[in-house]
C-alpha cells in the first residue's frame, strides 16, 4: 500500500471509529502507518515488526477480524484492539487495526436500546435483523421495532457477539440468523435477502471475511 492508499483508508475510517482510537496500518510483515490518539499510544513506528502477541498478527494469521483485549504484550501497554485483514485474491496482504485504551463498557451486551420517537425500546440481539449507517446515524431494524442507536457501526462491532453479527459493508451489520438467501450481485459481491425481505449488499471489502464465515 502506498501513502495515498493509506490516507484514503484513514479518510473513510475517520467518521466510523470510536473517539480516542489509535489506528495502525500494516502490510503482511510490518507496520507502515500509525496514528496515535490522545488517550493511548503504543509507540508504533513505520517499519516495526508485527509481533505474535498482537491482534494485528492474529488477524493476518487467521485471515479474519480479531477483537481482543491484550494485557501482557511487547508494547507494555494493555489495550483493546480490533484488527481487520485486507484480503487480495484470498490472501491477507495487510491489516487495519483500531486500538482503544480499554474494553468498551458495554462489551458483549445481550440487547440494544434504540430511540423510537420520544421513547426508548430494548431489542434482544436475536431479534435484530440488521443495522444500517444512515445519514451519520445508526438505525437498528427488527421485525416489530425500528429505531436509532447512539453508537456508530464500528463501536457496535466491538460490543455485538461475533457468532451472531457480521459486518458486510461499511454501512451494514447483519444478524446471520436472519439471512434467508445469498445471491450473486453485479453491483456488489453478494446480495443478502433478509427475513424481512430487505436486500443488503456485501461489498468487496468484506466479501472474503463473509465467505470464510459461511464456508464457501
Amino acid at each position: 500500500m502506498d501513502q495515498m492508499t493509506v490516507k484514503s483508508i484513514l479518510n473513510v475510517l475517520g467518521e466510523h471509529v470510536p473517539k480516542d482510537t489509535s489506528i495502525a496500518v500494516s502490510n503482511n510483515h510490518q507496520f507502515i502507518y500509525y496514528q496515535p490518539s490522545k488517550r493511548i499510544d503504543l509507540k508504533i513506528k513505520p517499519g516495526d515488526k508485527i509481533y505474535e502477541d498482537t491482534v494485528t498478527f492474529k488477524a493476518l494469521s487467521g485471515g479474519q477480524k480479531i477483537s481482543e483485549f491484550i494485557q501482557g504484550n511487547g508494547f507494555g501497554v494493555p489495550y483493546f484492539g480490533m484488527s481487520v485483514p485486507i484480503i487480495d485474491e484470498g490472501v491477507p496482504t495487510g491489516t487495519i487495526t483500531t486500538i482503544l485504551p480499554s474494553k468498551p463498557e458495554l462489551l458483549f451486551t445481550s440487547f440494544l436500546t434504540v430511540k423510537t420517537n420520544d421513547s426508548w425500546t430494548p431489542i434482544a440481539n436475536d431479534q435484530v435483523i440488521y443495522i444500517e449507517a444512515q445519514n451519520r446515524k445508526t438505525r437498528v431494524y427488527s421485525k416489530h421495532v425500528k429505531g436509532f442507536h447512539k453508537l456508530n457501526l464500528s463501536e457496535l462491532e466491538l460490543i455485538l457477539p461475533n457468532d451472531l453479527f457480521i459486518r458486510v459493508h461499511r454501512s451494514y451489520i447483519v444478524n446471520v440468523n436472519h439471512i434467508v438467501e445469498i445471491l450473486p450481485d453485479f453491483h456488489s459481491t453478494f446480495l443478502l435477502v433478509m427475513r424481512d425481505d430487505s436486500k443488503i449488499p456485501v461489498s468487496q471489502t468484506y466479501s472474503g471475511q463473509f465467505r470464510r464465515a459461511f464456508g464457501f
